[in-house]
């Protein structure tokens, strides 16, 4: 017999119990067809010799925004502005350069923005009408859960308009005397993107094959897409398309598992002895659900928003933020009629991937999954809660009574960490975005980056995840902490089982994908995870990022 494929290096984690540690791994096809003693005497049609690297599963990101990413990527980076003239200056610079190239209907975009950056404030409306003119603005800000527009753009979506009203579960905000600011939050923003809105599938590959060639230089070789074709998530009705279209030419560098935001998903009726025998659900045309598509692009969770940011203080908490009285931020909508759209798509078999950042968000996930588990029974899939941001210590025993998978982000520890901790104060602080306590209450801890409120250099994630430091040097909920060999757990077996995908990914094993990320030391014993280089990634059992010749296998 011959290989596809033997990859060797100096140690090889493998994360399976019964052969923890490996030094060669063959491959033929996609996937894994043994180790070490297994494959000795065999030739392959190709080797890959790492030598004193050491190679792991491939990395998964369990929850991040690619295509929003993606087509970020060509707007004006405002994370890197300090200070509001730093900012007024690079958007006068994008005006200057859609001026000069002669297109006066294009919009101004920028994204990153980030009001600690500047001093805790927002950019004047009046200095952003007099810098754009008549030009739309739209710039997003690092949580995704507000903009930041002009006069000109609020026109546009009828803001201005006497009689307006805001949209459920979104806010135009305005100032004393009525006038908006400037400033859209939560679904509001779906007024500014229905007038941008659908991108073609052409700009969204462009987007992907930008984004997923990123995602293999940090050895990311899976990750979940979290909301598409709905709500103001979602980029086209018929985004899935793109994704299909991008594995179709190569140019999706990493396996796609698509959550469909629920609003995307529409009443089914069929046989009274189906969905339970409730006959009707929630669901996609057809009854495709959970699971449909293939190793390259699959449909995930349903994607379901229940609150708003943090940063934003539009997170539903059951106490005040600090320095906002009588602000305990919001539900996006009635429980009520989460509740029924909830448990529809449940029961059509979608498993639930609830974005919850306030304990008054997570208590309503709870409810929400209990009542689903109580009533239809426990999917082979966990439900999930996403961020999980302000657990109490009640809501973790309950969530790992209910078997559910959370997504908090480690890697907002580190640049948006003392944010946080100000906006919930001392005593709440060691509740923000755990590690410890979840893994003790048997909860499914998934790595995730929520690119791009954060970066998705997944080993500064998982450095916070160990030493739960923010940038100013402060420990945030220092109790929390795991160990390196968990924070990689993390991002490839706890992620793998949290998303369904563990009998394909997340461990080395026979029969398992040949999904390989190759760093320069062992993520487990080095000193710092986030000092190590990403040397290669292996998709399929082909490099998808080669550091070394900067190239791909064809």
């Amino acid at each position: 017999m011959r290989l596809d494929l033997i990859l060797r290096a100096t140690e090889i984690i493998t994360l399976d119990a019964t052969r923890p540690r490996a030094t060669a791994v063959g491959v033929i096809g996609d996937r894994i067809v043994g180790f070490d003693e297994e494959i000795a005497g065999l030739d392959a049609e190709r080797t890959l010799d790492f030598g004193d690297a050491c190679v792991t599963p491939g990395l998964i990101d369990a929850h991040c925004h690619t295509a929003w990413w993606g087509l970020g990527l060509a707007a004006i980076d405002l994370s890197r502005a300090r200070g509001l003239d730093e900012l007024y200056a690079l958007i006068a610079a994008e005006v200057e350069r859609l001026d000069a190239a002669g297109d006066p209907d294009a919009w101004v975009h920028g994204t990153g923005f980030n009001q600690a950056h500047h001093g805790d404030r927002f950019p004047e409306i009046d200095r952003l009408d007099a810098l754009t003119g008549g030009r739309p603005l739209y710039l997003r800000h690092t949580s995704g859960h507000a903009s930041i527009t002009n006069t000109a753009t609020l026109r546009l979506v009828g803001a201005l308009e006497p009689g307006f009203e805001n949209p459920v579960g979104g806010v135009v905000v305005r100032d004393g005397e009525g006038r908006p600011t400037g400033l859209v939050e939560e679904a509001a923003q779906g007024l500014v993107q229905a007038l941008l809105l659908p991108y073609s599938t052409e700009r969204l590959v462009e987007a992907l094959d930008a984004a997923t060639s990123r995602y293999a230089a940090q050895g990311i070789t899976s990750f979940s897409e979290a909301g598409v074709g709905g709500g103001w998530i979602g980029h086209s009705p018929i985004e899935v398309a793109a994704y299909q279209a991008a594995a179709e030419r190569g140019r999706l560098h990493a396996r796609a598992q698509l959550m469909p935001a629920i609003d995307a998903l529409r009443p089914l009726t069929a046989h009274a002895a189906d969905f339970h025998r409730e006959g009707s659900g929630a669901g996609l045309d057809l009854g495709i659900r959970f699971g449909f598509g293939d190793d390259a692009v699959r449909f995930g969770h349903v994607k379901v928003f229940l609150d708003g940011s943090l940063l934003g203080a539009t997170a539903a908490v059951t106490e005040d933020y600090c320095g906002h009285d009588h602000n305990t931020g919001y539900l996006l909508d009635e429980p009520a009629v989460y509740r029924e759209r909830a448990l529809g798509a449940y029961r059509a078999g979608w498993p639930l991937a609830l974005h919850a950042i306030g304990d008054a968000a997570i208590d309503l996930a709870l409810d929400l999954i209990e009542e689903a588990q109580e009533r239809y029974g426990r999917l082979a899939v966990p439900c999930r809660i996403e961020h999980f941001g302000i657990a109490r210590p009640d809501q973790v025993e309950r969530a790992g009574r209910l078997a559910v998978a959370v997504t908090p982000q480690a890697g907002f520890i580190g640049p948006i960490g003392d944010q946080m901790a100000d906006r919930v104060g001392p005593d709440r602080a060691p509740w923000l975005y755990r590690g410890r306590s979840v893994i003790d209450a048997g909860i499914v801890l998934a790595g995730s980056s929520d690119l791009p409120v954060a970066d998705n250099d997944l080993r500064r994630g998982m450095q916070a995840a160990v030493d739960r430091r923010t940038d100013s040097g402060a420990l945030l909920g220092p109790d929390e902490a795991i160990t390196p060999e968990e924070a990689l757990r993390t991002h490839t077996e706890w992620a793998a089982r949290a998303t369904g995908r563990i009998a394909d990914v997340g461990t080395l094993e026979r029969g398992k994908l040949a999904d390989f990320a190759v760093f320069s030391a062992s993520p487990v014993d080095a000193p710092r995870i986030a000092d190590l280089a990403i040397v290669a990634t292996v998709l399929g059992g082909r490099l998808s990022y080669d550091s070394r010749t900067t190239r791909k296998d064809a």
